[in-house]
């Protein structure tokens, strides 16, 4: 995985977070669920890219 892939995927986990803890805060369960969901997003993403390197690896 490139450096760049997980950088964005660790900073939609951060905005998911910051996200769902606004929500928490301000009791909005819309901005709770879209955090949440930016955090699954994010690790869907790092998910695919861990597949990506072991099959590299495996190739190499």
């Amino acid at each position: 995985m490139s450096l760049e892939d997980r950088a964005k995927a660790t900073a939609k986990n951060v905005e998911g977070k910051a996200q769902e803890a606004f929500g928490n805060v301000t009791g909005d369960p819309e901005h709770q669920a879209e955090g949440k969901a930016k955090q699954a997003e994010s690790q869907v993403r790092h998910g695919a890219e861990d597949i990506k390197d072991e099959v590299k690896k495996a190739v190499n």
